[in-house]
């Protein structure tokens, strides 16, 4: 019997301990980056270059941007939360003055109608437009309810992927997202999300983890030292 609670524990203990670690390091993660988004969102604010950026230099800082919007690639990003109220975020690529470079800016989040087959207005201010927003790194990992067609163009998008948006226009993209600043005008709901949102709901399920762990171990020295 002590060989068998043995073994069972070689098998749930790193088990357990690893699936800790793993949501602890999540916490860590965006712990660090709320930290990062706080130091250099309160910078003053810099120019987006026509040329394509650096990807981490730009992360999280405040830029100012001066353009003109395409109102004919803007999309709506479906099944966004807010308030436990669905909804879209308003996408909308932004022409740089002076250059055929391109930026996409979310514009906000913009509820749904109670019919969600009919697709929201979201009008697009006309004219040049000079805005200020926090630039972010485009999701990376999304998952997909349905097939993506691969051509055409269609104006409600489940995931912001920044690969198709590229593959279905003609002009370049920078690399990075920018949040509409909530102060801007043109914008929609922008009661942007932290980066360390759920971090302490990571550290309690990793506090969990070790607990099982713990316990584990306890019940197998339990049974092994106790008297027949």
């Amino acid at each position: 019997m002590a060989i068998l609670g043995g073994l069972l524990l070689a098998l749930l203990l790193p088990a357990f301990v690893s699936l800790g670690l793993w949501q602890w390091r999540k916490a860590e993660a965006k712990t660090a980056l709320q930290m990062e988004l706080d130091t250099r969102s309160h910078d003053a604010p810099v120019a987006l270059p026509t040329t394509p950026a650096d990807v981490e230099s730009l992360r999280h800082r405040r830029v100012i941007v001066r353009g003109r919007y395409d109102a004919a690639k803007q999309v709506l990003i479906d099944n966004r939360l807010y308030q436990e109220r669905a909804g879209y975020h308003v996408i909308t690529p932004l022409q740089l003055e002076g250059s055929d470079m391109h930026v996409l800016v979310n514009r906000g989040w913009l509820a749904a109608p109670a019919d969600h087959h009919v697709q929201p207005v979201a009008a697009v201010p006309s004219g040049i437009v000079e805005l200020t927003g926090i630039a972010v790194l485009p999701p990376q990992r999304f998952f997909n309810l349905a097939a993506q067609p691969t051509s055409g163009w269609e104006a409600v998008w489940q995931n912001l992927d920044l690969t198709r948006f590229r593959s279905a226009v003609s002009y370049p993209l920078q690399p990075v997202i920018i949040q509409l600043d909530p102060e801007a005008p043109g914008g929609f709901v922008r009661d942007w999300p932290r980066p360390d949102e759920r971090a302490d709901r990571h550290r309690s399920y990793a506090l969990q983890w070790f607990g099982f762990a713990i316990a584990s171990l306890g019940i197998w020295a339990y049974f092994l030292v106790r008297k027949p």
